[in-house]
Order: structure tokens, then C-alpha cells, then sequence
């Protein structure tokens, strides 16, 4: 199975993405597609982070009409008006630790609070390599900070309308509406009526559309991500001051599959853009998975933020060997009890599976002076180790929970199928679990016994043979179908 894994040490941005995905070998020409629809073209460039050799990409407008839609002064913040409400959105965002260094000396300050992409400092001073674009003509504008803003519907118009895959349009179309509902939980807007400030405009689109096409262009099987780092410190924005990771990432971050992490620097490291390309396309893994490593590469941010190299690393291998169960991470909680009630025990399961736990074992044991005890264990998610901790404690009375160390689990994938048995002219329905690898081999067929218990009681089969019949003719339907 072929999986692209992102290292999310340094956060991510648009940019970055594109940049890694192209350093680890996808086509630029897959790129097309956006260049066609939109006037605009990605430069790809290169250059040196900590000793790391990297990819850079920056959008370029390829025809500006200098009289018209940017509404930007450079020299001080950004104020946007929301064309529904009339209130103004205007927020000042000078420095970003992804800015691109191309040697340009402008910066670019963003509405954070409204699903901004990523500042831009030009003038860090980073050695470039050789510069690819469509037209290196000195006339051309950088987009970041230009061009119009749109609504959510005119963007969704827009990536409608670019001829893309039905898989690709679909991706794309996801993200901005995961962008989108982020923005208008932040504002106390509709889907329908937010306005998109800087991911409205043509380089976010471009940012957007061109990591799909790429990640499409690659085509893993399974796309991850470690715990993003969103850096830390505060921007000031005309609202007041306000702490990283910004609002509309956190609203990105609680639909996400994957974590945040904070640090590594004090400055902003993940965007909104990054964030909801990511939460769209990427699960999250607590560490990078085990591969058999085909290629990799770096996408980097433009700032220096030396010993860290500012850089999104990304990671194409082969995850898994024919027949290997997923896996799932985890962490393991312990503790060991001595006057527990009955009752207690037996309401465990449900007070902690209510907490976050995904399974509970009650062993028994023998505690100080030979004392009978029990051993409870609980496997949960790492980011529920402490809510579940807290409610074991409480229903408890221990006084204290051990973190077993454990990391992750190997698992199946699981599915229910009901299957119907004729018994005596009559129909009864019963369920079956399907359990299967991750190249979807299944290899086993189990009957859950309460409805096989049910279908025994009412028609005098023994459960034995009301067992066997549902699992065989889940396994005859199962062949029926290829598996």
C-alpha cells in the first residue's frame, strides 16, 4: 500500500505543500490544469534551509489590472469590508515564518481570522538555485495579497469550472468547504454568506486546486500526517491581539483527523490553507510510519528560524506488506484496585467508553498482603489519555492511573453485514462482522451472538447451528462478490 506521509514538525502552508509534493517527484505539467483557468503561474525555485536543499513555489499573476480589485496598501493592514454585513474585517499580519525569499523586499500582512494563507517576507536573503515558471517576465505580480475576494460560492463556481477530474473537483471543493465552514464558525456566518478575504483570491485557489492535482499526480493509497506544529507567540490584527494557532485553524484543527502541537518557535508555522488542505486529505498518526521509502522531499517556508529547518518534509513509500492489519495509535491506562464493588466494575465499560476509551479488560488480581484485587486496563487515543484517566479516578476512587507506554495497535477493518436464514418456511435476519486486511483480504467471519441467541430461542435451532449457518452464508456471499 502507497503512502505519502507529511512531517508536520514545521507546520505547513499552501506553498509548502506544493513545494514538497513536487520535490518528492510529482509532475508540475499536472499543474496545467489551474494555469489554463487562472492567470496566473507557479515558480518553482530552490534553496537551502539548515543544509537541507529544498523546493520553493510562489504564484505569480500573469495580467493584473492595476486599477482594480486588490484593494491592498502594502505599508499598512488589510481592510477588508464584508459585502453581506458591512463590517470590517481588517486585520494586520506582517511577518510569517512562510514567506518565500525570491528577492523581492515587500510584505504581505493577512486576515488571519478570515482563513488567510501565508505572510510572505521576501527579503530573507535565501539562495536560490534556478528559477522555473511558465514566464520569468519582471512585469509579473506576486499573487499573495492581490487579486479579488470572493465569496465561497463564486470560488466553488470558479473550481467548477476548471475542467478537473470529477475525483480532483471533488477534493478540491471539499477543502474550501472545510475553509468555509471554518470561516463562518469564527464570523457567526452561513456557509452561504461568508466572504473569503486572502483564500479568495487567485493564489489560494491556485495553492488549493495545485496540491490535489499533485497529491492526485502521486497517487498514494493513503496520505498522513504527524501533529502539526502551529508554532506559538500572538498576531496583531485590528480586533486586538490575538494567539497562535489563529481562530480559524483551531475551527480546521476540531474537524481534522490529525493533532496539533505547539512551538517549535515563536511565530506563526501552520496556515489556514495548509491546515484545510491537510484536514481534508490527511489522517493523522502520531509518528511517521514505517516504510519502505520510494522517494521524499522538502517544501520550504521562506523565513530562517535556525537550529529548525523551516521545511515540510514529504514521504512516499510502501506502508505495508500483503496481509498487514492497519495501524491505529493508541495509548494504554492501568490501575489496580482492591475495593471495588461489583457494580462499580460492571459500569465501567460504559462510564469510560462515554470518556473516550476504546476497550476496557477487568483482570483479576492479587494486591498487598495477598489481598484480591483487580487490574483495570483501558485502550484509548492518545489525545484522550487524560479525559479518560480523570473518569477512571473518579468512578474508582483510585489514586493513580498508570500510562502503560504503550504506542499503537495492529487492527482490522471492520464491517457488518446481515445475512438471512430460512428456517421452517420463515425469514430471520442476523448479523455478521467482517473482518479484513488492509488490501481488504478478509480472513475472518464472525455472527454476533446476541442476534444468533435471538433467532435460537425463537425457532429451537440451537445457537451452535444458527452460528454456522450465518457465517457460511456470509462467506458464500463473499465469494459471490470476489473477497
Amino acid at each position: 500500500m502507497s503512502i505519502l506521509a507529511f512531517d508536520g514538525r514545521m507546520g505547513a502552508s499552501g506553498d509548502m505543500i506544493l513545494a514538497a509534493l513536487l520535490d518528492a517527484g510529482a509532475d508540475p505539467d499536472a499543474l496545467e490544469s489551474v494555469t489554463d483557468a487562472l492567470e496566473v503561474e507557479y515558480r518553482v525555485d530552490e534553496t537551502v534551509k539548515c543544509g537541507i536543499s529544498s523546493t520553493t513555489v510562489d504564484v505569480y499573476l500573469t495580467d493584473r489590472d492595476d486599477g482594480g480589485h486588490d484593494g491592498h496598501d502594502h505599508d499598512a493592514e488589510h481592510g477588508h469590508a464584508d459585502e453581506h454585513d458591512g463590517s470590517e474585517h481588517s486585520h494586520e499580519h506582517a511577518d510569517h515564518a512562510h514567506g518565500h525569499g525570491d528577492g523581492h523586499s515587500h510584505e504581505h500582512s493577512h486576515d488571519h481570522g478570515d482563513g488567510d494563507e501565508h505572510g510572505h517576507d521576501h527579503a530573507d536573503g535565501d539562495e536560490h538555485g534556478h528559477q522555473h515558471s511558465l514566464d520569468d517576465g519582471d512585469d509579473h505580480v506576486h499573487a499573495e495579497g492581490h487579486g479579488p475576494h470572493r465569496s465561497y460560492l463564486e470560488v466553488c463556481e470558479i473550481v467548477e469550472n476548471m475542467g478537473l477530474e470529477p475525483a480532483i473537483e471533488r477534493d478540491a471543493l471539499a477543502i474550501f468547504e472545510l475553509l468555509g465552514e471554518a470561516e463562518a464558525s469564527v464570523h457567526g456566518e452561513s456557509l452561504e454568506e461568508i466572504h473569503f478575504h486572502e483564500v479568495g483570491a487567485d493564489d489560494a485557489i491556485a495553492d488549493i486546486v495545485g496540491a490535489v492535482l499533485l497529491c492526485h499526480d502521486l497517487g498514494p493509497d493513503e496520505i498522513v500526517t504527524t501533529p502539526l506544529a502551529t508554532g506559538g507567540g500572538s498576531i496583531s490584527m485590528s480586533h486586538g491581539e490575538y494567539p497562535v494557532p489563529t481562530p480559524a485553524v483551531v475551527e480546521i484543527a476540531q474537524r481534522a483527523d490529525w493533532s496539533l502541537r505547539g512551538g517549535p518557535v515563536e511565530t506563526e508555522l501552520l496556515t489556514p490553507t495548509g491546515a484545510a488542505i491537510l484536514g481534508h486529505l490527511a489522517d493523522g498518526v502520531e509518528s511517521l510510519p514505517s516504510l519502505d521509502l520510494e522517494t521524499s522531499g522538502y517544501g520550504a517556508g521562506g523565513y530562517d528560524l535556525d537550529p529548525h529547518p523551516n521545511v515540510l518534509r514529504a514521504l512516499v513509500g510502501d506502508g505495508s506488506g500483503r496481509g498487514a492489519l492497519a495501524k491505529d495509535d493508541i495509548a494504554v491506562l492501568e490501575t489496580n484496585l482492591d475495593d471495588a464493588t461489583p457494580e462499580v466494575l460492571g459500569g465501567l465499560q460504559d462510564t469510560l467508553s462515554d470518556a473516550g476509551a476504546r476497550d476496557v479488560s477487568i483482570l483479576p488480581a492479587t494486591m498487598k498482603k495477598s489481598r484480591p484485587g483487580h487490574l483495570v486496563k483501558v485502550i484509548c487515543k492518545p489525545e484522550d489519555r487524560e479525559r479518560v484517566a480523570r473518569a477512571l479516578a473518579e468512578e474508582t476512587g483510585t489514586l493513580g492511573v498508570r500510562d502503560a507506554g504503550a504506542t499503537h495497535r495492529w487492527i482490522a477493518s471492520r464491517e457488518f453485514e446481515t445475512v438471512e436464514l430460512e428456517v421452517e418456511g420463515e425469514t430471520y435476519e442476523v448479523t455478521v462482522k467482517i473482518a479484513s486486511d488492509v488490501d481488504g483480504e478478509v480472513y475472518d467471519v464472525s455472527t454476533e451472538y446476541d442476534d444468533a441467541r435471538a433467532v435460537a430461542a425463537e425457532t429451537g435451532v440451537a445457537i451452535r447451528e444458527v452460528i454456522h449457518r450465518a457465517e457460511t452464508a456470509a462467506r458464500d456471499a463473499l465469494t459471490d462478490h470476489g473477497r
